[in-house]
């Protein structure tokens, strides 16, 4: 009997990859937590939700109030992850050019010996892995719009000419929720193209004593890279891949569809304070990897459970709710769950 094994065929062959990979992936996911937690303290559950964001190549809006360490928290993701970092600080005279680059004219010596002006593209910010756009609120809606096509299409395009932006690129942007002066809403439209709203919470009692010491010690945070960007693109194919339940599909599709007012048989929460629904994109957090941290990458497969511990960051931002909502102090978050409870 010869002791050679027969061959796999390129199923199994891509099977085994794929099977390496997610193998991989798991292990990756423990050291960016160990990486992040050299600079950040705590937010253990933010950093959770930053990952599921990478992993499905999404975009994320960071919401907390000052000092939390929002800004921190996604320099120190790009620095684990080895990718370029690029940050944008937004403020009441920002122009759209600030931020995606702009043509200039540079005179160049042609073979010839003659003086020639050329149109050069001179890259903005944006053209980075990773961007940071700091308090995305700050700024009027024509400049917030520049990065529209950006979040949505990956380019962007500067007078006549496209340009492709890096793969892989995100984006994260921070907002403060307790200054209203001098802010502008974000337009629905790009508030939809944020994958999850992530809120980041105040320390515990422990943690923050461990802040204190960090910054009166002078310790310098050292971050070493645990990944590589072609690491990341790699990852980002494979999640598409990763089944999900018909269970946690209908269920995902029954909530997102109720929370539109204008469907039939929606609960009274909705009706009285929601003026616009999730579109049907909202589903797409919720068909990503397993987000319950005890089986994040442990078992390739999204189920109900999944997908309850996803609806707030992945809805709140996608409702539009009424004046009603606002005098009777009804949040995005109790619509949400008054919608699940109704929906289970």
């Amino acid at each position: 009997m010869s002791d050679q094994t027969a061959p796999r065929t390129p199923q199994q062959e891509s099977i085994a990859e794929a099977a390496d990979l997610l193998l991989a992936a798991r292990q990756a996911v423990q050291r960016l937590r160990s990486a992040v937690a050299e600079a950040v303290v705590g937010q253990h559950d933010v950093v959770d939700m930053m990952l599921i964001t990478l992993f499905a190549r999404g975009h994320a809006l960071l919401v907390g109030v000052p000092g939390l360490a929002k800004t921190l928290l996604v320099a120190s993701l790009a620095q684990a992850l080895d990718l370029r970092f690029g940050r944008v600080q937004f403020t009441p005279d920002l122009l759209p050019a600030d931020i995606t680059g702009t043509d200039v004219l540079q005179e160049e010596e042609t073979v010839d010996g003659l003086r020639a002006r050329r149109l050069r593209f001179l890259p903005g910010p944006i053209f980075a892995n990773l961007v940071l756009a700091d308090e995305i609120n700050r700024t009027p809606p024509k400049t917030q719009a520049a990065l529209l096509q950006a979040m949505q299409e990956r380019k962007v395009t500067v007078g006549t000419a496209t340009h492709p932006l890096p793969d892989p690129f995100q984006v994260f942007a921070t907002r403060n929720p307790i200054e209203q002066e001098g802010t502008y809403p974000l337009p629905e439209a790009q508030l939809d193209r944020f994958l999850l709203e992530i809120h980041v919470q105040y320390p515990s009692e422990s943690e923050e004593r461990e802040i204190a010491r960090r910054t009166t010690s002078g310790r310098v945070a050292v971050i070493d890279p645990v990944m590589r960007a072609e690491d990341v693109r790699k990852i980002g194919e494979l999640v598409p891949s990763i089944p999900i339940t018909d269970e946690a599909v209908q269920l995902a599709v029954r909530v997102g569809r109720a929370t539109r007012p204008h469907e039939t048989g929606v609960i009274g929460t909705v009706r009285d304070y929601v003026r616009f629904g999730a579109g049907p994109g909202a589903a797409r957090p919720w068909c990503s990897p397993p987000k319950r941290e005890q089986q994040c990458w442990a078992h390739p497969a999204a189920d109900v459970e999944d997908v309850l511990a996803m609806m707030v960051p992945a809805l709140r931002h996608r409702l539009v709710l009424s004046y009603r909502a606002e005098a009777d102090g009804v949040k995005d978050v109790d619509v949400v769950n008054a919608v699940v409870r109704a929906s289970r």
